[in-house]
């Protein structure tokens, strides 16, 4: 089923990622997606207006947090009158902002969006539950890590993100020198393309700084490109002890950042003189099994596909965020990817997953490497905590 318009991507770029309590854990969520969007916007021919925004972000991590997208908008340099909506679908945030921007052209709210994704997980605080209707005398209160908890789904069954890992690689039989390996592997990829300037069309740098001078942030900082097969080998189990597959070796990384894209309509890329990257042929979301939430993108993938009129076998790059490698690899086993397109820049593992950023970061990456490879159509999706996938079918422009 086509789109009733067709969109563009028009400007995609992203922040370099920070590695937990890092060199850019200073910089609210809100800060980090104002530098990403103020780049795509100011890449846009002058006087080119901005009619909505839409943005992700999942934790909520600082005290503006509630006014994030307006504020996201305001840094950007829009005008006051551009309407701001934050979006929440947890790790499906930044590519739920692109569907959100393709939903405002379509009801004819907006020519243009400017949408995204960002998080600053360093900034999660903890907090102290119950102060507000008075505490007993005597009775210390227990500090809640909001990160930590962020990170386990407690209804209707309370799973840790981890857990669910554990659970599709007990059940595809995956294990854990399976995952090793794919961690080594996409940790290999982010060096590779790294070392080789793929990454440079889609970062802006971030001046940072101290008493040192001014630093240009502009490297993915989570990365370990030094890893090796024996250092992933002698990390613990971290969800189930001695015999489990999840390690912080070849999970995703817990990191900060933001990437920002422009959508347009058909008619705004005439109208204003614009240069689409991409356009966006499909999208779908849909609910799976919670305590297997990292299959998601399976169904995800299938039905997105299945609008866009288009099959796996078209697709000349694959993008699957990387929560943990057993996951990627049970959505690897059941959805039979090439491995030779899938993730072929390195995924979450090596450059990390701040929460709302990563499928804004993912389409932002395809948009500019389909150019680069002169590839045709892309897919990228993710797992969402709670039981959900989501997908995005990109065609090169």
């Amino acid at each position: 089923m086509p789109l009733p318009k067709k969109i563009y991507i028009v400007a995609a770029k992203r922040t370099a990622f920070g590695a937990f309590n890092g060199k850019i854990a200073h910089l609210t969520a809100s800060e980090l997606g104002g530098i990403a969007s103020k780049a795509v916007v100011d890449s846009l021919p002058a006087g080119t207006p901005i009619h909505s925004v839409n943005y992700g972000n999942v934790l909520q991590t600082s005290r503006d947090a509630a006014y994030l997208s307006r504020h996201i908008g305001l840094r950007a340099g829009l005008g006051i009158e551009v309407p701001a909506n934050t979006i929440n679908r947890l790790c499906g945030s930044g590519f739920q902002a692109v569907v959100n921007g393709a939903q405002d052209i379509f009801s004819g709210d907006a020519e243009i969006s400017l949408v995204g994704g960002t998080e600053n997980m360093s900034q999660a605080p903890y907090a102290l539950r119950g102060v507000r209707t008075g505490t007993r005398y005597g009775v210390d209160q227990p500090l809640e890590d909001t990160l930590a908890h962020g990170l386990i789904d407690q209804y209707p069954k309370k799973t840790p993100m981890g857990i669910t890992a554990e659970n599709l690689a007990a059940k595809h039989n995956i294990t854990r020198a399976d995952a090793d390996a794919y961690a080594l592997l996409t940790q290999q990829r982010w060096a590779a393309a790294q070392k080789n300037g793929i990454f440079k069309a889609e970062i802006v740098p971030i001046e940072l700084k101290s008493k040192k001078g001014v630093e240009s942030f502009e490297v993915d900082e989570h990365a370990r490109p030094q890893t090796t097969i024996e250092s992933l080998k002698k990390l613990p189990s971290v969800f189930i002890k001695e015999t489990g597959t999840v390690t912080a070796g070849n999970a995703s990384g817990i990191s900060d950042g933001a990437a920002s894209l422009i959508v347009a309509s058909e008619e705004a890329v005439k109208k204003y003189n614009l240069k689409p990257l991409a356009e966006v042929l499909s999208w779908s979301f849909v609910g799976v099994e919670p305590t297997l939430m990292g299959i998601g993108p399976v169904p995800a993938i299938k039905e997105a596909l299945k609008k866009a009129k288009l099959s796996l076998k078209d697709m000349s790059l694959v993008e699957v965020n990387e929560a943990f490698a057993t996951q990627f690899l049970a959505v690897e086993k059941e959805l039979g990817l090439d491995r030779s397109i899938s993730n072929t820049n390195g995924g979450a593992i090596a450059l990390g997953h701040p929460l709302g950023a990563s499928g804004a970061r993912i389409l932002t990456h395809l948009s500019h490497e389909l150019h680069r490879t002169n590839g045709k159509y892309a897919i990228g999706s993710a797992c969402i905590g709670g039981g959900q996938g989501i997908a995005v079918v990109l065609e090169r422009c």
